[in-house]
């Protein structure tokens, strides 16, 4: 006799396909779990993932570290290459642009105030003047003249030294004036050969000023006390705080005609016998271009490519001008230069001016 089989017995008995189904997954994902190769991280709840999650962090940190250092060197030079090529591009400018060597008309611009310091000083002027009268391809210096005047010594020393370069190299001066030659301007250009102007051109005004303010009336009004103490009675005669006594002022009119008649010694000089004075000439005056050729006080209506192509036959131009680097204009726009520029306002109060 059988006896009867046990379905349970015959199902341990038998393999994995007589498993049931949830017997059957169990056993795979504990098959998967135990061959899959080790990766660099743990999922969360087993032993060492919080080591490879700093790890991570660790990593990803340095990275933005070294891309950070990385931009850092970049810019720096960067701004090497821009600074590097702003130099360059000054000295470009600065340098004249055709072959000197060549037959050349020579120019130097005297533009803006005539003062010590600024682009019109004697000290720019003077060493691009020189520059001209060396080059041995410069067949003439143009004085490119646009300016309302300035200091009397300024426009003496480049006056003086016009003269001085025109007897050494026996080269031609001429005086191209575009807006304005005025004043100290106008006693630079008075040592040229000769002056061209525009028909509406503004020249002139052979004068001297000294120009301030006087705050005593003011200041007795509001009760303010001047409190100022001098080493000799007329250090401070000045001053526009302290009252002006008629000594005082005797002696700064004297000085003043001092050097307005060393003013107009300079222009009789350099224009003689062209010169048609009235009593308004050195008055303090001024004329448009078209009058001026008419008094004497200039020669011809011109530009300074016609003078380049007429009068000096030659028409390749090459500009000797010197001129603020531009370390010196960073200065100045950034307002570095406020304080010189205030101080600078100051001392045109008591210092006489061609202007």
């Amino acid at each position: 006799m059988t006896e009867p089989q046990n379905p349970h017995s015959s199902a341990s008995q038998s393999g994995p396909e007589s498993l049931p189904a949830s017997d059957l997954w169990a056993q795979q994902a504990k098959a998967s779990t135990a061959a899959k190769p080790a990766s660099g991280s743990a999922p969360a709840g087993e032993p060492g993932w919080e080591r490879t999650v700093l790890e991570k962090l660790a990593l990803a940190a340095l990275t933005e570290q070294r891309a950070a250092r990385r931009w850092k060197i970049f810019f720096r030079f960067a701004w090497l290459l821009l600074v590097v090529a702003i130099f360059w591009g000054a000295m470009l400018q600065a340098a004249p642009s055709a072959n000197k060597s060549a037959p050349h008309t020579a120019v130097v611009d005297i533009k803006g105030e005539i003062a010590s310091g600024a682009e019109a000083s004697a000290e720019f002027v003077v060493a691009a003047m020189r520059s001209a009268f060396e080059d041995e391809g410069s067949k003439a210096v143009v004085l490119l003249i646009n300016s309302p005047g300035g200091s009397p010594v300024q426009a003496g020393i480049i006056n003086d030294e016009i003269t001085r370069l025109k007897a050494k190299y026996n080269k031609p001066v001429y005086a191209v004036v575009e807006e304005t030659c005025a004043s100290a301007a106008y006693y630079i250009a008075a040592a040229a050969d000769e002056i061209f102007v525009d028909k509406a051109s503004i020249v002139g005004s052979i004068g001297v000023l000294m120009d301030g303010f006087g705050f005593t009336g003011t200041m007795e009004k509001l009760g303010v006390e001047r409190r100022l103490l001098t080493a000799g009675e007329n250090k401070g005669f000045l001053d526009p705080f302290s009252p002006q006594t008629e000594q005082q002022r005797a002696y700064a009119q004297a000085m003043l005609n001092q050097i307005h008649q060393q003013f107009i010694a300079v222009v009789k000089a350099g224009r003689g016998e062209r010169l048609k004075p009235t009593p308004e000439t050195f008055s303090g005056l001024f004329w448009t271009g078209q009058q001026a050729v008419e008094m004497g006080l200039a020669d011809k209506l011109g530009n300074l490519d016609y003078v380049a192509r007429e009068v000096v036959k030659a028409e390749d131009i090459i500009d000797y001008t010197r001129r603020e680097n531009v370390a010196e204009r960073l200065v100045k726009r950034f307002g570095a230069a406020m304080g010189a520029g205030a101080a600078k306002a100051a001392a045109t109060l008591t210092v006489p001016q061609l202007r």
